[in-house]
């Protein structure tokens, strides 16, 4: 399985910070640290990973990804066994007016209603010593990626 994404950075107040999402549905609603993740989701083949990523971003969050130039930060395999591949790209957004796509789970587990959350829930911008306490850790590296290019 993979899955392409891309951090979004920019510079704040002489700081940098990256946007990272929290993912929507009930397993996810009670946890912050280490839940976090940057706008990503899952591709085959043919479609290019990059195009994957920049098409996530969109469903993710509503917002149309930058122009670029995008700056590949590797692949990391995470702890599942996915891959996942990034890119960063420089760009700017109102988090607090994500919109998200939605999924359909059933809830409470083996009840039988089938209901509908955002993939995301909330979107926010973070300086990198906060945004490693807040991304999940498989995916760390994508943010020590990030500084070493800055």
């Amino acid at each position: 399985m993979r899955s392409a994404g891309l951090l979004l950075h920019r510079e704040h107040h002489g700081s940098h910070e990256v946007f990272l999402v929290h993912p929507g549905g009930p397993y996810w609603a009670k946890k912050d640290l280490g839940a976090w993740s940057i706008p990503k989701g899952e591709f085959e083949a043919p479609e290019d990973p990059l195009d994957a990523a920049r098409r996530e971003f969109r469903e993710e969050t509503g917002f149309d990804p930058p122009g670029g130039p995008y700056a590949p930060l590797g692949e990391i395999r995470q702890p599942s066994g996915k891959i996942i591949e990034a890119w960063s790209v420089r760009g700017d957004c109102d988090a607090a007016s994500v919109r998200s796509n939605t999924f359909t789970l059933e809830w409470p587990p083996r009840s039988g209603r089938a209901q509908e959350y955002p993939e995301i829930d909330r979107a926010a911008w973070f300086g990198l010593t906060e945004a490693r306490r807040r991304i999940l850790k498989g995916q760390r590296g994508f943010l020590a990626a990030l500084e070493r290019s800055l």
